[in-house]
């Protein structure tokens, strides 16, 4: 089957990750969008896994308050290198699991990843970090969270 440009960018938009993975994915699922994204969540899992020995050594610190000034969080997502977490995408990451942190109002590591993210209930917050894990090549983690709240 040919798989065109546009069914490509379609998936490279859609998940961020490389032009050449995404067509992988579609050839491997004969064109069907849906079974390209399972398989493209199915490596980047196994993905994450491969590198979870690997060791942090940069990341980035990102906040969020809300507009109503009663809740705010910290967290703290590390990656292996200073390249990665500079990156635009991966400090806006950050700052999409700050927001999602704040109004689940919920600090517990653990807990937080097994949550649907509130952008995207189809995606857990550990999926998104599997994505990026794949996207970015490198082990990425959250780290430190904390939430602040007036009540």
């Amino acid at each position: 089957m040919e798989i065109s440009a546009e069914i490509v960018k379609e998936l490279r938009d859609k998940t961020g990750i490389s032009v050449m993975e995404c067509k992988k994915a579609l050839v491997a699922a004969d064109g069907d969008m849906q079974k390209a994204l399972q398989i493209l969540k199915e490596r980047s899992l196994a993905m994450a896994e491969k590198k979870q020995d690997r060791e942090l050594g940069a990341g980035t610190v990102a906040a969020y308050v809300h507009s109503t000034a009663q809740v705010g969080s910290l967290v703290l997502l590390s990656s292996e290198t200073d390249f990665v977490s500079k990156n635009e995408e991966f400090v806006a990451l950050a700052r999409d699991i700050a927001m999602h942190a704040a109004a689940m109002r919920n600090a517990d590591i653990t807990t937080v990843l097994a949550e649907p993210f509130i952008k995207d209930s189809s995606m857990t917050i550990a999926d998104l970090l599997s994505a990026a894990t794949q996207k970015f090549g490198e082990r990425i983690q959250i780290t430190k969270l904390d939430i602040f709240s007036v009540r």
